[in-house]
């Protein structure tokens, strides 16, 4: 009896232990983390929080020195307060890292930042090693949001069959599931989810609404309503309710105790500027608002140039509906446009650049855009060829080369590599030195003129004859 009770007792202590019972050999083993856990007192001790934020121009932007993101005051104040704590009198920094909406808290749970200020509300985080902060804010709605000429619905159900477009890393897919679920009991179609390329933020995906490019979007109510300021064809259907509502908070890794409860106690003496809105509403009142190019006469421009641009796009590789999209910005399709500093005709090109590319005579239809072409497929070629960047990206870096010229460009990679930004990706990333150092001059030219091509390659099936092959996404 004495040798089977010894025996059993061997084998329990062989049994694998439940996992808080084990010991680990390193955090990151039981964290699942790449980097080991920084808490208030590494970070003092390194010198730098650092901070993952949403990388839109809505929740993290700044222009020349002046935030018009929504955490931008708040972060700068969280900075201060933390300085005026320092036990040791040693000052410490943000290093703001950008990142798209829906990859950050994985990024926090790698150990890639220390905390998370969204500016939005995230999806639900079940599972994952992170705690939310105290609130930023309370009982955050998400709502409908079209334009002033869009039908009116009573309740969301009546909504059934139709597409909310959204932006990456939205909250609203699975607040939408209940719904949904009860719109199938009625054998009704669902609310179509409808994702929004990835280089449309929320910001945009509003402005877009607002021109009728896209039908309906939904997001937080506070964000409707602040960009409605700016943007007054909104319609903010605040009857139209996604899911139930949420507290909005910032993000850190659950065992950064120490940080966390320092947050917290920030937040509770938190008070939000009165004018903390006044830049952005500057800044965005008085900017090029994007327009829909498929309506009315602009359909009709746009067949009366349609094989100008198909024949250079074909001789250049370049995809003759984003040509149109960069006519639309500069002339509105209008051949006989003239510019500032000479740039004439349809694509606004200059002299200085059409005889760079062997183009004497720009008053022309086909010279002009022949001088177009041959100007970007040469942007492309001698700066943006890299098979490090991906197509679309090259094709923002050639539109801020032909807005700006390329050696700008080329000077604002450089400093977005030295600053830990992708110097690869225009969207978010070099933008950002762009809106930092420029304004958002450049900024909004790109932005603009991508928003008109989603909005022809949205429709290209209406605007290529059928049986055409000439189109390609470059």
């Amino acid at each position: 009896m004495t040798r089977a009770l010894l025996l059993l007792f061997c084998c329990l202590v062989w049994l694998p232990m439940p996992a808080q019972a084990r010991l680990a050999s390193s955090p990151a083993e039981v964290r699942g983390s790449d980097q080991p856990l920084r808490d208030l007192a590494e970070v003092r001790k390194s010198g730098e929080l650092r901070v993952l934020v949403n990388q839109s121009r809505n929740s993290s932007g700044e222009v020349k020195g002046q935030a018009i993101g929504v955490e931008r005051h708040r972060l700068r104040a969280f900075e201060q307060y933390l300085n005026r704590n320092a036990r040791d009198g040693r000052n410490l920094r943000l290093k703001i890292i950008p990142l798209p909406k829906d990859q950050l808290l994985a990024a926090l749970q790698k150990g890639q930042g220390d905390l998370v200020a969204p500016g939005e509300l995230l999806a639900p985080h079940t599972g994952r090693r992170v705690t939310a902060s105290a609130p930023i804010r309370r009982d955050v709605a998400i709502v409908v949001v079209g334009n002033r000429g869009n039908r009116h619905y009573r309740k969301l159900e009546d909504m059934a069959g139709r597409s909310l477009i959204l932006p990456a890393g939205s909250a609203v897919p699975e607040a939408l599931r209940e719904v949904n679920q009860r719109l199938a009991e009625r054998k009704q179609p669902p609310i179509v989810v409808e994702w929004a390329d990835p280089s449309l933020a929320v910001e945009d995906v509003l402005e877009m609404v607002q021109a009728g490019i896209y039908p309906w979007t939904a997001v937080e109510q506070p964000i409707a309503e602040r960009w409605s300021k700016v943007l007054p064809r909104l319609r903010i259907e605040r009857h139209l309710l996604v899911g139930q509502k949420a507290d909005m908070s910032w993000f850190v890794r659950r065992d950064a105790l120490m940080l966390r409860a320092s947050i917290d106690r920030f937040l509770a003496s938190y008070r939000q500027p009165a004018d903390q809105d006044a830049t952005f509403q500057r800044v965005y009142r008085r900017l090029y608002k994007v327009r829909n190019p498929l309506t009315g006469n602009d359909r009709q421009r746009l067949e009366r140039v349609r094989q100008v641009l198909q024949k250079h796009g074909q001789q250049q590789d370049l995809d003759w509906l984003r040509l149109a999209a960069v006519a639309y910005k500069e002339s509105t399709l209008n051949p006989a446009a003239r510019g500032a500093s000479g740039a004439t005709g349809l694509m606004q090109i200059t002299p200085a650049a059409a005889r760079s590319v062997g183009v004497s005579n720009i008053q022309a239809l086909d010279s002009n855009v022949l001088a177009a072409t041959r100007y970007m497929a040469r942007i492309r070629r001698e700066f943006f060829s890299s098979r490090q960047i991906a197509e679309e990206e090259r094709m923002a870096f050639v539109l801020a080369g032909y807005n700006m010229g390329p050696q700008r460009v080329q000077s604002l990679r450089a400093e977005a590599r030295r600053r830990g930004l992708d110097p690869n990706r225009w969207f978010f990333q070099v933008e950002r030195v762009a809106m930092e150092q420029l304004g958002m001059g450049v900024v909004s030219y790109v932005s603009s003129v991508n928003k008109y091509y989603l909005a022809y390659d949205r429709e290209r099936y209406l605007i290529e004859p059928q049986g055409q092959k000439v189109s390609m996404r470059k």
